[in-house]
């Protein structure tokens, strides 16, 4: 019988590739490995769950038990892939309200006053902290205008952005490219 450990704090393909390491030196066989997920193939022993579980920690990582917490995490996996710019056209077009309800079958506004509950910070926050990271990202590799970033994250104009940009990092995106590369924070530690 398959089964499904979720994981609090894996949000980069790194992530997946420390996991993954960590199972095999554990032993414990697995079927796929995903952001913020383990599927297996059958559920965990208790020594094996006693084995893992320290080691994910030693690394950043937590298993998952609370509903809670799971919907959380599963919330924050899908708004990064959004941010990003990870998802299907059809479902970049949706609010990110009818997005999260849709993927996770709640309603907005549970999903929202939990989400501030637990982290301390709204969903949407949240979103614009990772829209920033990424534009961060894209600002260092300096292949794209800020014209192209703005609309590849989907703002409305480049004002919009560098408004954002400037309230998060205090730098204005064309400061940031010169000077704020070493500025970037890894996406676990938002």
């Amino acid at each position: 019988m398959p089964a499904t450990l979720l994981v609090k704090n894996m949000v980069c393909t790194r992530c997946i590739m420390t996991v993954e390491d960590i199972l095999r030196r554990t032993g414990i066989a697995y079927d796929r490995v995903m952001l913020g997920e383990i599927q297996l193939p059958q559920p965990l022993t208790a020594v094996q769950k006693d084995a893992l579980i320290p080691q994910l920690h030693a690394v950043g990582f937590e298993i998952i038990d609370s509903h809670n917490t799971m919907l959380i995490e599963k919330a924050k996996q899908l708004i990064i892939r959004r941010a990003r710019c990870e998802v299907a056209p059809r479902e970049a077009a949706l609010t990110l309200s009818r997005y999260l309800s849709d993927h996770l079958n709640y309603e907005y506004t549970h999903l929202s006053s939990m989400f501030s509950a637990v982290e301390g910070r709204t969903i949407e926050q949240y979103y614009i902290e990772q829209r920033i990271e990424r534009a961060k990202e894209l600002l260092v590799y300096g292949q794209h205008t800020l014209s192209e970033i703005a609309h590849q994250l989907g703002y409305s104009s480049v004002a919009h952005l560098s408004g954002q940009f400037k309230k998060i990092t205090g730098l204005t995106p064309s400061h940031f490219r010169e000077v704020g590369a070493a500025r970037r924070q890894s996406l676990d530690k938002l």
